[in-house]
């Protein structure tokens, strides 16, 4: 067999120390071949005999060896022959697309775990409480460079468990182990639920030190583990291994503390509120144990006298950070010494409190019962259904509810806070003073109803924020819009008479209609404008740019001026932009755009009949566009149709404007519609500029007034933090640009 049969149209040489390699191979493959050759026609009889009965040949075994052994070559010259052949190639893809870590990956993904060492602890507690332990030693050093050590007396791992559960990070415990705590074997212990799910709490020893060691036995059989982080392609590893004999079962982490000193004292005061809750799970630090009296500068006590010599004491302890797992939250209740079921904000049959608030989160109650041992189920899941326990749950409820009351103003900003948070993108929208408003309105809710549900007060705040946004500051500033020059000094005597939330309303209003002129301002003036979709919406939406009784929130649209607006443009080709959700905005040939509103009240004479009292007609016209007599007498015939067209009930005043960007000279700005015994319009024709200069001077001079006095004012602190969250974008990636419009058309509203 030649070496050129192997690897044929190979472009580069084979080295010397390849070629002897592959022709031992070589050799050794045509020594089973010739011994294959001998086999076979030794057996040839037999392997006929058999081939009948489907019994696998005696040669496929040997052919299947031959057949490895010519690929092993195959691939051998295919290494050794240079980067241009396609085999080499594959494998260098296939290391460059190996997934690779950083060294510190693992730190990151662990979050606090890895960086606060309160946590750290509070995870590799909890993880013994897992394992079936019935109690857990911390050994916390007071030095830097001495060994922390946590130890428990719970079931242990074997290597395969070990290698499986500790080494998968991410490991599902619900998937693979269930929520119930295993035991040790021979250990009769009450039903658990384990704290773990999502497999990072075991690794908080890197909280200290880049390396930490595993001792864990099971079944008389010790295995140690040393564990490290490391780059490559694993972001943690097993950096040594050893096998020994230990009787029982536990577990012992150690690590040498290179970092992140525990405090020994906030350790105690954490580990004792979180895990004090059932007293068959005892807790060393430094050898002493971690009972109530640890937390008595932390916990408020108050005795519970009940019928017939029996009584309970309710201690609330401060838990000094809220929890995150709601599993062990809750009221927990002792009877000699031993928790009764499971702690939770249930009691009896009556979920009294809310476990998501933040009292809930932050507290841990107990409740330690005297003389209701014979009110017990014998396997300790649960009280009794007897008249002493309803009055035991109705006596510990009461007091719970009047200790939440007292402690309301520790988290009530918390509680508003949360709720602020989930409404912060419309609380933007709104203005300082009204921002103020509902900030003050959310604590007053917090600070009443201390356990009030987080999605209600959410859910209340929502609907603050929408009140306030229908009760802007625009009826008030359109009633002072009407005072007379002469007035406007008497401003300041006035003013003595109004709040400060009314002043900030107020400005709240002239500093987004400001912003409306500005903008309106620049797009006019900007040759490239698509006023169609930008300009003309923006100044529809502002009516009070042409006058103070025009941006009255009275004005609306309904199927009358609808039915109105069909009749004016029935033959120009026009097309409503979306019937649907706009019936007021219609696109007109010219690239012009117009709004028909009108205010419809009750006839005095009749009060079940609504009349339309003011109609108002707005046709803007596109960019750099002339107003000529044509546009005038344009709108006058509109002011006609709209009296004549038999649509509209009543004798409405109809004010029609038209908007241009100049006036041709000799058109009147002016005209009145109708006759000497009975005038029932009006026509104006005006620039954008001057619409913009009149209206930014009537809000200026109001502004600086209001300004001056009430600029100065400071705003909740609490309204700041919120604002600050930041959050994340929403996008509507549903939403489909409407057809309605065309390019070459004008707009009109309906309103």
């Amino acid at each position: 067999m030649q070496l050129s049969m192997l690897a044929p149209g190979m472009g580069n040489p084979i080295a010397p120390r390849a070629r002897r390699l592959l022709r031992s191979k070589v050799a050794d493959t045509t020594v089973l071949i010739d011994r294959h050759r001998k086999t076979r026609s030794a057996v040839a009889p037999s392997i006929s005999s058999r081939r009948a009965g489907g019994v696998t040949r005696t040669g496929d075994s040997a052919r299947r060896a031959i057949g490895v052994r010519l690929r092993a070559c195959i691939c051998f010259v295919a290494f050794w022959s240079g980067n241009t052949h396609p085999w080499r190639e594959l494998m260098s893809d296939q290391t460059r697309h190996l997934s690779l870590f950083e060294e510190d990956y693992l730190l990151r993904e662990l979050g606090p775990v890895a960086h606060v060492p309160q946590v750290a602890l509070t995870e590799l507690v909890a993880n013994a409480w897992d394992a079936g332990a019935s109690k857990v030693d911390l050994f916390l050093p007071t030095e830097p460079g001495g060994t922390l050590t946590v130890v428990d007396d719970g079931h242990g791992m074997t290597a395969a468990q070990f290698s499986k559960r500790w080494m998968t990070l991410r490991y599902d415990r619900l998937k693979h182990q269930s929520s119930k705590v295993e035991f040790p074997k021979g250990r009769n212990a009450k039903l658990r639920k384990a704290y773990g799910r999502n497999g990072v709490g075991r690794h908080g020893l890197l909280c200290f030190g880049d390396q930490y060691q595993v001792e864990t036995w099971r079944d008389s059989k010790l295995c140690t583990f040393v564990v490290g982080t490391e780059s490559g392609p694993s972001p943690f590893v097993v950096r040594s291994e050893e096998f020994a004999e230990r009787d029982g079962s536990g577990t012992r982490l150690s690590v040498s503390v290179t970092r992140k000193m525990p405090d020994i004292k906030e350790i105690v005061t954490v580990l004792a509120a979180r895990f004090v809750h059932d007293p068959a799970f005892q807790i060393r630090v430094n050898g002493v144990p971690l009972t109530l009296a640890k937390l008595e500068q932390h916990a408020r006590t108050h005795l519970l006298e009940l019928s017939d010599g029996r009584s309970a004491k309710v201690i609330v302890i401060d838990s000094t950070q809220q929890n995150h797992s709601s599993i062990h939250q809750g009221v927990a209740f002792w009877v000699e010494n031993r928790l009764v079921g499971d702690p939770s904000w249930v009691i009896g049959q009556v979920a009294n409190f809310d476990g998501r608030t933040r009292f809930a989160k932050r507290y841990k109650v107990i409740v330690d019962t005297q003389g209701f041992e014979g009110h017990v189920f014998q396997d300790w899941t649960g009280f009794q259904s007897t008249p002493a326990v309803e009055e035991l749950f109705k006596a510990a409820a009461e007091c719970i509810n009047h200790v939440a009351n007292e402690l309301a103003n520790e988290v009530v900003e918390a509680t508003s806070e949360d709720a602020l948070v989930q409404n912060r993108s419309e609380l933007k929208t709104l203005g300082q003073g009204a921002q103020m408003e509902v900030t003050e309105f959310t604590k007053a809710v917090a600070q009443a109803h201390p356990m009030v549900s987080p999605d209600f007060l959410a859910t209340a705040v929502k609907a603050v924020i929408n009140l306030e946004k229908s009760k802007s500051g625009a009826s008030l500033l359109t009633k002072l819009a009407h005072l007379p020059a002469s007035d406007i000094e008497g401003l300041d005597s006035l003013l003595a008479d109004w709040s400060v939330k009314d002043a900030l309303r107020v400005l709240d209003e002239i500093d987004d209609r400001l912003s409306v002129i500005e903008a309106i301002s620049r797009l006019a003036e900007d040759p490239d404008t698509d006023e169609l979709h930008t300009l003309h919406p923006l100044i529809l939406r502002s009516r009070w740019l042409f006058g103070p009784e025009f941006g009255s929130m009275e004005y609306c649209s309904n199927m009358t001026l609808k039915s109105v607006a069909k009749q004016l443009w029935r033959d120009a080709d026009a097309a409503f932009i979306n019937e649907r959700k706009r019936p007021d905005i219609v696109v007109l040939p010219d690239r012009s755009t117009a709004q028909l509103v009108g205010i419809e009240q009750f006839d005095p004479h009749d009060a079940s009949l609504a009349q339309m009292q003011n109609i108002l007609l707005i046709e803007l016209k596109k960019g750099g566009f002339k107003l000529n007599r044509k546009e005038v007498n344009q709108a006058d015939e509109y002011v006609q149709d709209i009296a004549s067209s038999g649509y509209v009930n009543g004798s409405p005043f109809i004010t029609a404007w038209v908007v241009g960007q100049s006036i041709a000279a000799g058109v009147a700005t002016t005209k009145t519609v109708g006759d000497e015994h009975h005038k029932y319009g009006q026509v104006r024709a005006t620039t954008y500029g001057t619409l913009v200069g009149t209206a930014n001077l009537r809000l200026m001079r109001l502004r600086e007034t209001l300004e001056d006095r009430y600029g100065n004012l400071k705003t909740d602190a609490l309204l700041l933090k919120v604002l600050a969250t930041q959050e994340q974008t929403s996008f509507d990636l549903g939403a489909v640009p409407e057809s309605g419009a065309k390019d070459e058309a004008s707009v009109t509203e309906v309103v």
